[in-house]
């Protein structure tokens, strides 16, 4: 009875976890969702390119203080507890989430308006470097193993993400289909903002309620915590550091330009209502949802290996003619064209938390994987939706991007031939 209670309690801090990263992630996903229109309301141009690629530049910028963000949080969650990041990073994304629905345009405020919005997504950018990362560490510590379960329990967190997100898509959808376009470059995109403020009291509740990871109260206690683990990371392990920075190439860029980026591609390069898309994208985020925990769960009986390298072959041979489809203007085939970027994404989200975590020892195991995790994200993540449109413009070629995400999926098809394979492996 003892040992099926202590299962009971870890399920319901796993959940506890992934319900704050649920907030979390919808906070920091309107922005890409809201970038035509932040585009046009904060960098006015008579070029649409030009406001799209200053929109997108500030998107990556606060990418690139992820790895600041990691160093701060893999710090404190290493010797502070994974408990105390993760309420920290939640109101550090809340918050300034909420100030993006009451900043006021640059035709009202000039140059400071995108000034203020750059801080606001910096801070933000601190906040993600340490919030995925402290979430699957934790989940992973608390997953049951023997048997092997990390790859199911894992998996979602990696679903909350992807919940957040879509909660963040279906209300932007909601917002531009109850009110006219006019209302909606008035007002109606700030609504979804807005609701940081609820979101962050609701998501610090969540996680003060949770108990600290059994791997890292079992340092604590044996007195083993690190004193250095970011020196201790670099030192002796830079070569998973490594590992992880390839490895996050495939899901960074594929995921970005796929479920982020795509909206706007289909809105502004093949014309598709914005509506549309964004419908388009709520259905296809709900598939890779669901098949997100059914491949964690197939890691833990075949290994995270095969899987993660089928869904990075899927993904390098489909891009090409899945674009092509895309710029037919049709609901339906783009809608398609989604579904199979969605499969092969999920065979790579579903073993994907676990393989980091397993990488690491448990005392340096935050600061390292945020390292990587993040260092990865700030160059392929952040920096897709811009690379995208540049690309069409340089090149004056459609189908552009999908020449970039090949090469993602090649660069991570290489570390996962190379890794080693970890789903039996002991994780503190």
């Amino acid at each position: 009875m003892a040992a099926e209670a202590t299962s009971e309690h870890r399920v319901k801090n796993v959940i506890a976890g992934c319900v704050g990263n649920v907030l979390e992630w919808y906070d920091f996903a309107l922005y890409g969702f809201f970038a035509p229109i932040i585009a046009e309301l904060f960098f006015p141009s008579d070029d649409q390119l030009t406001g799209l690629l200053a929109t997108f530049g500030i998107f990556a910028v606060g990418f690139l203080m992820r790895p600041i963000g990691s160093v701060v949080f893999g710090i404190l969650g290493d010797k502070v507890g994974r408990k105390k990041a993760l309420e920290i990073s939640v109101v550090m994304m809340a918050v300034p989430t909420t100030l993006i629905g009451v900043l006021p345009t640059y035709e009202t405020a000039g140059i400071w308006a995108p000034i203020f919005l750059t801080i606001i997504r910096l801070i933000q950018g601190v906040s993600v470097g340490g919030e995925f990362t402290g979430s699957i560490s934790y989940v992973v510590e608390n997953a049951p193993h023997p048997p092997p379960q990390r790859g199911f329990y894992s998996s979602w967190t990696v679903f909350s993400l992807l919940g957040g997100i879509l909660l963040g898509s279906a209300i932007a959808s909601v917002i531009t289909n109850i009110f006219t376009e006019a209302q909606v470059q008035s007002f109606g995109w700030r609504i979804p903002f807005l609701l940081g403020l609820v979101i962050g009291i609701i998501g610090l509740f969540l996680r003060s309620g949770l108990d600290e990871s059994p791997a890292f109260k079992k340092m604590k206690e044996a007195g083993q915590l690190a004193k250095t683990p970011i020196v201790d990371a670099f030192k002796y392990h830079w070569r998973e550091i490594l590992t992880v920075v390839g490895a996050t190439c495939v899901g960074s860029i594929n995921f970005y330009l796929i479920f982020v980026y795509l909206t706007t591609y289909l809105s502004t390069e093949t014309h598709l209502l914005l509506s549309s898309a964004l419908e388009i994208n709520t259905i296809s985020m709900i598939l890779l949802m669901v098949l997100t925990p059914v491949m964690g769960y197939l890691s833990d009986k075949v290994g995270r290996r095969p899987i993660l390298i089928t869904g990075c072959l899927i993904l390098a041979i489909s891009a090409y003619p899945l674009f092509v489809v895309l710029t037919w203007d049709n609901f339906t085939y783009d809608l398609l064209a989604q579904f199979v970027f969605a499969l092969g994404l999920s065979m790579v989200f579903g073993p994907f938390g676990a393989m980091m975590v397993e990488l690491f020892p448990a005392r340096i195991r935050m600061s390292a994987l945020s390292i990587g995790y993040n260092i990865g994200f700030a160059i392929f993540g952040g920096t897709a939706p811009f690379v995208a449109t540049y690309l069409i413009d340089a090149t004056g070629n459609k189908l552009a991007p999908s020449f970039y995400l090949i090469a993602a999926s090649v660069v991570s098809l290489i570390v996962f031939f190379v890794i080693r394979e970890t789903y039996n492996d002991d994780v503190g």
